[in-house]
């Protein structure tokens, strides 16, 4: 009883179902071999020759009737044992196919269920029926498609909102730092000195607005139109972008592109190339190195740096988790970069993997979809 306990249902149903079947006709052959092993008499025939044939006659039929029933009794279990073993094998057979017939609509709830994602929850299983209990779980699957679907709008609805209510406090207080540093007469020192303080504040909150809400739309399929994107000519715009921040630090680069094209949204394709190579360039050391490869639908960066711990890398995937300065010397992130890399790599049908280098250093691969797969 354990062993079908880990058994899958069909597995079970089979195996009952051909148990019932088969005990069936066992005890329909039992009942066979009882009615005919019971149900044989010797009659002794009274002729018309007198007593002297008659009994003659009898003894004869007595021999006949005793040589059949050895026969029988011979040949009877043989062809009991026979049939029970077709049985057997009918017996699966027949659970087997009640079996696929009891799951089948379980098969198609569960196919439907699977087709239906965070882009298509307007979609409903709608299994037709009478109410019963595959009807009623059905229903029930389709009231909780329906709960999630007015989750996801109040989300994405808050997404498309968020961006406007919050940006507009950030911009008021950029325009009183401006008015305050445009103010006619001497500035005072400190006075400056607050302002860019300030600015440099706002900066920092704008950019944590800006990958917290692209970590949203991300998260939530907010994902327009697919294009094809060339992940090699995106690492070489960011490379670009960051030249001078790349020459800062003294870093070494080598890129080696080998064709890597994809499919998908092109601003959060080129966010998620752009966050890698920033990462790799922001939490860096004086003088060290950049190794970029794309190819097949995969871009892979690594750096050098101390050796880390595997463990603990799978951290760096998720919001606002950072290593600390001893990783790179650098404190500086909002600890969202990669996270929303991950974000978007799985909108997109691919994945993110941090891999600590045994010599030390980080490996960043992430593999897309290559366009035309």
């Amino acid at each position: 009883m354990r062993f079908l306990r880990d058994r899958p249902i069909g597995a079970r149903f089979t195996v009952l179902f051909g148990a019932l079947f088969l005990l069936s006709g066992a005890g329909l052959l039992l009942v066979t071999n009882v009615v005919a092993f019971g149900s044989t008499r010797i009659s002794v025939p009274v002729g018309a020759g007198g007593p002297q044939v008659s009994l003659a006659a009898a003894q004869e039929h007595i021999r006949q009737l005793e040589a059949q029933l050895r026969r029988q009794s011979s040949v009877l279990p043989v062809a009991s044992v026979v049939a029970l073993a077709i049985m057997a094998v009918v017996s699966v057979v027949l659970g087997r196919i009640v079996a696929v017939r009891v799951l089948r609509p379980l098969r198609t709830i569960t196919a439907a269920t699977r087709r239906i994602s965070a882009d298509n929850l307007h979609e409903r299983l709608a299994v037709p029926g009478p109410e019963d209990e595959v009807k009623r779980l059905a229903d029930t699957i389709d009231g909780l498609l329906e709960r999630l679907e007015g989750s996801f709008a109040a989300q994405r609805r808050f997404v498309a909102n968020a961006s406007h209510e919050l940006r507009t406090p950030l911009a008021t207080m950029r325009a009183f730092v401006d008015v305050a540093e445009g103010k006619p007469g001497p500035v005072p020192e400190q006075t400056l000195v607050l302002a860019g303080r300030i600015r440099t504040e706002l900066d920092q909150v704008d950019r944590l607005l800006e990958g917290f809400l692209t970590l949203a739309r991300a998260q939530h399929g907010a994902v327009e139109g697919p294009s094809v994107v060339d992940l090699g000519e995106r690492v070489g715009l960011a490379l670009q972008a960051r030249a001078e921040a790349v020459a800062a630090k003294e870093l070494r680069v080598e890129v080696v592109d080998e064709g890597s094209r994809t499919r998908g949204s092109a601003t959060l394709l080129a966010r998620l190339v752009d966050n890698v190579i920033d990462n790799a360039v922001t939490h860096n050391r004086q003088g060290g190195w950049v190794r970029v490869l794309t190819s097949g639908g995969r871009l892979v960066v690594e750096t050098g740096g101390p050796v880390l711990d595997q463990a603990e890398l799978v951290r760096l995937a998720h919001p606002f988790e950072r290593l600390g300065a001893d990783r790179t010397g650098s404190a500086t992130g909002s600890g969202l970069g990669l996270s929303i890399v991950s974000a978007i790599a799985e909108a997109h049908g691919g994945g993110l993997e941090l891999v600590a280098i045994p010599s030390g250093g980080l490996r960043v691969e992430v593999t897309l979809v290559e366009a035309g797969a």
